[in-house]
């Protein structure tokens, strides 16, 4: 054989041999980040360093928002605790999911602690509970890739393996309760140690974990304390309000401890955090309750949030004013554990910059507080709404809402919703409630 041919027949057999070693070898295990989910609680999207607040002071939150992809409209898709977090977790519309108010029906004729110690109660948030159970959550479909999870603060679904959390502090029923968290809500407010615990747990186990860190703050009571409410004595236009801002920097102070804790650890490095809120707040000047377009409506103080993503030297900080949703956390987060996203899910991925700036629209609708009807959750409707290219879109429904009127506002001019401008915006109208109807046209009655 002439040596060259044979040379180059010798050099291939070793090839192949080499391809044949390297695919029969185990394939080197995936690296999964770690994920941490800060979520605060009735906070409105103005109110941080970074979104221009004046007085307000956060630090810590502002380094993360520096070094985070950060999305300064973001929006939740109910302005509610329960149905929001619902949706946070699932990456689910409330009408979707069927959590679509904080409390399911109970009678009239029970009131105060009654309510919440009646068998209706009971029974009405065990089906609610069952409706997690039936949806992929988040901490549900990590665990397939070998995450471990770890639960504290509001939570309302009962225990908290409900959400598919394998750790938790939040025992719902089984501690006699269970409302909004239990225990689950020492969380920041008296302690971060059980985090700290379920950290140590994972990492010394080798596995990656994801931490749902949803403390009860800004959240009333506004009891901060007094290094923090010392100086808004003074510069607050009341109690009320000082308070308030006294416990958004509370809770950031808890953000740092967190962020610093990571980093002692040598853990900042693979450790992806996002932030959130689950709706917005306008504290009320004269009582410790919230003020008229905030929580509970359809206006952007209580459905706008800024949404964080940090991950040191993977994801780039940047700024992006394109409007997204609460509910994309969920495909986002999934994609970067390398977790399958489920077929029918509505979210985008937020590290996708062409599908971010291609999305028409970002939609959501508002329910009433108690869910009127279990079997059909989604007649608790108030609102739709929806926001595309600077519009504001608001329709009552006509059962819930008999006496309400469509609004729309120019929110790029007018982030505060002062001035309906239905009167002169038909066509466009007309057009967004097209668009609406193709999203989800409201209950069926």
């Amino acid at each position: 054989m002439n040596p060259v041919w044979l040379r180059w027949v010798l050099g291939l057999a070793l090839l192949l041999s080499w391809i044949a070693r390297v695919s029969a070898a185990p394939a080197a295990p995936v690296q999964r980040p770690n994920v941490l989910m800060i979520v605060s609680d009735d906070h409105a999207w103005t109110d941080y360093g970074f979104m221009g607040h004046r007085e307000i002071r956060t630090p810590h939150l502002d380094r993360l928002a520096a070094e985070s992809r950060r999305f300064t409209h973001g929006y939740v898709p109910s302005s509610l605790c329960c149905p929001s977090l619902a949706s946070l977790l699932t990456g689910r519309y409330p009408h979707q999911h069927g959590i679509t108010g904080n409390d399911p029906p109970i009678p009239k004729s029970r009131t105060g602690a009654q309510k919440y110690q009646s068998e209706e109660f009971r029974t009405g948030r065990a089906r609610l509970n069952e409706r997690m159970d039936r949806s992929p959550a988040l901490p549900r479909l990590l665990a397939s890739a070998g995450y471990r999870s770890f639960q504290s603060g509001k939570w309302w679904q009962g225990h908290f393996s409900h959400g598919g959390f394998t750790h938790g502090m939040t025992r719902g029923e089984q501690a006699g309760v269970g409302r909004h968290g239990d225990e689950g809500l020492r969380i920041g407010r008296e302690t971060l140690q059980p985090m700290h615990d379920f950290v140590d747990e994972a990492t010394s186990a080798g596995v990656p974990w994801f931490v749902w860190y949803a403390p009860m703050m800004p959240h009333d009571p506004h009891t901060p304390p007094e290094r923090f409410l010392a100086r808004h004595r003074t510069n607050a236009p009341t109690l009320h309000i000082a308070r308030y801002r006294a416990m958004v920097e509370w809770f950031d102070e808890t953000c740092g401890q967190l962020l610093a804790d990571l980093e002692r650890r040598g853990a900042a490095s693979n450790t992806v955090i996002v932030y959130v809120t689950d709706n917005g707040w306008i504290q009320s000047p004269d009582n410790p309750r919230y003020a008229p377009k905030s929580k509970q409506s359809p206006y952007d103080g209580g459905l706008r949030t800024p949404i964080l993503i940090r991950w040191p030297g993977r994801i780039a900080p940047c700024a992006i004013e394109h409007p997204v949703s609460s509910i994309d956390l969920f495909p986002t987060l999934l994609k970067l554990a390398g977790v399958p996203v489920p077929k029918d899910t509505p979210g985008i991925d937020l590290l996708n910059d062409r599908a971010v700036e291609s999305r028409d629209a970002v939609f959501g609708a508002c329910f009433a507080h108690d869910i009127p009807d279990l079997d059909f959750p989604e007649r608790g409707l108030r609102w739709r709404w929806m926001v595309r290219d600077g519009w504001k879109l608001i329709v009552p429904d006509p059962v819930n809402e008999p006496g309400g009127a469509m609004e729309i506002y120019r929110i790029t001019d007018d982030p505060s919703e002062t001035v309906n401008l239905a009167a002169t915006q038909s066509p466009r109208m007309r057009q967004m409630v097209r668009s609406m109807d193709r999203w989800w046209p409201g209950p069926k009655r």
